[in-house]
């Protein structure tokens, strides 16, 4: 078992519970909509596709993805020559939690530390109002809960009330805070933040960056310059490039990865506020159009209520 398993996978019964809770407004869309799809209905034909293809769209699934689902399920009935819809939902389910494995998601416990150095260092990056400053405070408290000496570094120098809110979370979760004057160059931080971890002897550092977008060369030259600074005092630095995005906005969220995606190498996901929506179908297209893996889901205001992404598990809750 992974040292992400043993993190966030401390209570099975509870994870479920909160899972549930977090995807209920998603799974109540869904269901309804399927089985308008299958009313009355005994064998899966091309209505029942058609119909199961405007129920994946709808979900906020996605227009490409929801056509490679179509199409896997489309094959698996002509091998099977008879597939019933009561079948349905199964092979749904199944064709889902293959296509997600395909992008590299995981089934939770396969997620791992690495053991040749010291510390890990995740830059994290997303517009404002996403949840990222709040996200890098949950997974500061879940790794110190894991007996993990965490470092976080206020990168993103544009905007005060960034740093201010870096700093309460610091503060909250007993963690210390690497920041400099409004206006420093995030380069710089990210330096010192690394260089400060590493004479510490710390596990994981955490780095805030800009969300803005407005102006993707700058953003794009200003993450460059980050991780070419990081690499001065560590050579596998950053070990983790993790997008967070607000699953509530569905389809805007969508278009913010594909931006991000433009200007930086993206190779992780975390997708935030899921608990209130009905859109958390927008996880499963993403994942697949970026082709990178969901690592954590927000389901909830609580430190534990963010959860590493297990792909089987949030399918078959999803279309329970």
């Amino acid at each position: 078992m992974g040292f992400f398993s043993k993190l966030f996978n401390k209570d099975k019964e509870k994870k479920q519970e909160t899972l549930d809770q977090g995807l209920e407004k998603t799974k109540q869309s869904v269901f309804s909509k399927l089985t308008r799809v299958i009313a009355g209905k005994d064998k899966v034909d091309d209505e029942v596709l058609d119909d199961l293809e405007e129920v994946l769209i709808t979900s906020d699934v996605g227009v490409d993805t929801t056509l490679k689902i179509i199409k896997r399920i489309e094959e698996r009935v002509a091998r099977d020559k008879y597939v019933s819809t009561s079948e349905l939902n199964g092979i749904l389910k199944d064709e889902i939690v293959a296509l997600l494995a395909e992008t590299g998601n995981k089934d939770g416990d396969e997620w791992d530390l690495p053991t040749d150095h010291n510390p890990y260092v995740i830059l994290v990056v997303g517009v404002n109002g996403v949840g990222k400053t709040t996200t890098i405070g949950k997974l500061a408290w879940q790794f110190k809960q894991a007996g993990k000496k965490v470092y976080l570094g206020a990168a993103d120098t544009f905007r005060a009330a960034a740093v201010e809110q870096i700093c309460i979370w610091g503060e909250r979760v007993g963690v210390p805070v690497i920041k400099q004057q409004m206006g420093s160059d995030p380069a710089s931080v990210a330096y010192d933040t690394i260089a400060s971890a590493k004479a510490n002897n710390a596990d994981v550092v955490i780095i805030d960056t800009a969300g803005r977008l407005h102006n993707k060369v700058g953003l794009m030259n200003e993450l460059k310059k980050i991780k070419d600074v990081m690499k001065k005092v560590m050579p596998e630095a950053p070990d983790e490039v993790l997008l967070v995005l607000d699953g509530s906005t569905g389809q805007n969220a969508f278009e913010q990865a594909k931006q991000f995606s433009a200007v930086t190498q993206i190779s992780s996901l975390a997708i935030t506020k899921l608990d209130g929506t009905a859109k958390g179908g927008v996880v499963i297209g993403i994942s697949d159009q970026l082709q990178v893996p969901v690592k954590y889901i927000g389901l909830g205001e609580g430190m534990e209520d963010l959860q590493i992404f297990n792909r089987t598990d949030f399918v078959n809750t999803l279309f329970k």
